[in-house]
Parts: C-alpha cells; structure tokens; sequence
C-alpha cells in the first residue's frame, strides 16, 4: 500500500492576503484559482520542488478554525533560504543549530506556522 500526502489545507481569513504571502513573500507557485460555485474559492499553491501543496479558501474550513503549526519546508542551505524570504518580506526569527539540524521559524498572516529545516551532513 502506499499513501501520498499531496495536498494540506491551511485555514485562512483573508484568501487574498494569504495568496499573496505565499505567491509574493514565500515564492509558491500558484497551481489553481478557482470559484467552483456557492460562493467557494480554492486556491491551491506548492512550494518550490515540492510534490505537496496547500489550499487556502473560502468554503475550505471555518474562519475560526484551529491553525495549521509547524510544518516543515527542508532547504539545502537554510541561510540562503532566510535571506531570500526575508528580501520578500517575510518575517523570519534568527536561525538555531539544533546539532545536526538547522531550523528557522515563521508564520503566515493566520498564524499558521511554518520551520525552515536544514539537515546537517
């Protein structure tokens, strides 16, 4: 049996604000915008080399719905990836050696949080 995760909902207020953070400050490519109908919206965005994405929308959870914490995004070089996000205006804390793993911390305009993660070799 084999099971993918491709695909993890994110709960938001403002579909616009949270598009825009994602496409704009995180660099995700934007995969699909779409207003099926009843006054739903699913937009759906992947991070760069990934194989699974978010959804954000209208429809998707309810406004006050518990924040997504501490997903992962693995960099190469997590320096590299802070300084690209911070140029984008992305709040990002300081990075922390964890001995054998980097980490760096952030979170979208919900509060859902996200860790930049660099395996040492």
């Amino acid at each position: 049996m084999q099971m993918r995760l491709e695909l993890v909902p994110l709960p938001t207020t403002d579909v616009d604000a949270s598009k825009a953070f994602y496409t704009d400050g995180m660099g995700f490519v934007l995969d699909h915008d779409v207003e099926p109908g009843n006054g739903m919206r699913v937009v759906q965005l992947t991070p760069p080399g990934s194989s699974c994405s978010i959804v954000i929308g209208v429809g998707m959870s309810a406004p006050d719905a518990p924040r997504v914490q501490n997903l992962h995004l693995v960099v190469d070089d997590i320096d590299e990836a802070r300084g690209t996000l911070r140029d984008n205006g992305v709040d990002v804390s300081d990075v922390q050696d964890m001995g054998g793993v980097k980490y760096a911390h952030l979170s979208d305009p919900d509060g859902n949080t996200w860790a930049l993660q660099q395996l040492l070799h």
